[in-house]
């Protein structure tokens, strides 16, 4: 899944080794955090509203302590909210690393669109420009990659429980020729058969099933926790 593609997008099995040692926050955490400071800003706005424009009586009368203790307040609740506004930019401007999923279940549990993301975010780490193309119309491609030289691959994640036989690898193979990509990935959560497999050799294409992502997931998880 995070794939190493040699100088000629090489053989299958260098590519799926080069997998197998490799580097990778929940989205749902920065959604809740972006949610929580919304909240607290329009407080703190509203707030600053009702003191700068209503001037009620009951602030003016205020000791002069007081009123300097409220306005350094403010201006820490200011100050605060802008740094976790900033903190938050630019979490969202860097790198996304995906969580490593470890089981198969976990995997197909996945909305098709959720899983081409997981796929292209693990294809990203290893350093390709991924697009996600997976749409009506896409053609049986859901990710291009393009290297740092120029060469181009397409993706294929197939989120099945059924084995994958030959005529999906046929279909893919036909998509290369037809989009003159250098080589072609299939990423599935499923078996893939030995027709299938054995339809593929000396081609360019390498084939991922759930088992070897699985275990690629663990090797990354290992190599990520190493380099901590």
């Amino acid at each position: 899944m995070i794939i190493r593609i040699e100088s000629q997008f090489s053989h299958p099995r260098r590519i799926i080794q080069s997998l197998q040692r490799t580097k990778p926050a929940p989205k749902t955490a920065v959604i809740q955090g972006w949610i929580i400071i919304a909240g607290l800003t329009t407080l703190f706005a509203l707030w600053m509203i009702y003191h700068a424009w209503w001037q009620p009586t009951w602030l003016t009368n205020l000791p002069d302590a007081a009123t300097e203790l409220l306005n350094l307040m403010e201006a820490a609740g200011a100050f605060t909210l802008g740094f976790l506004w900033m903190l938050l930019w630019w979490r969202r401007k860097r790198p996304y690393q995906p969580a490593i999923i470890t089981e198969i279940t976990n995997l197909q549990v996945l909305s098709p669109g959720d899983f081409e993301k997981y796929v292209g975010q693990l294809f990203r780490q290893k350093g390709y420009r991924v697009k996600l193309r997976g749409s009506k119309g896409d053609l049986g491609v859901d990710l291009e990659l393009t290297r740092a030289d120029g060469k181009q691959a397409i993706v294929q994640c197939k989120r099945y429980h059924n084995t994958v036989g030959p005529k999906i690898v046929r279909e893919l193979y036909g998509t290369l020729i037809h989009e003159q990509a250098a080589h072609a990935f299939l990423v599935t959560t499923a078996d893939i058969s030995d027709a299938a497999r054995e339809w593929a050799q000396f081609k360019p294409l390498t084939l991922i099933d759930g088992e070897t992502l699985i275990k690629i997931a663990a090797s990354l998880a290992e190599s990520r926790s190493k380099g901590k």
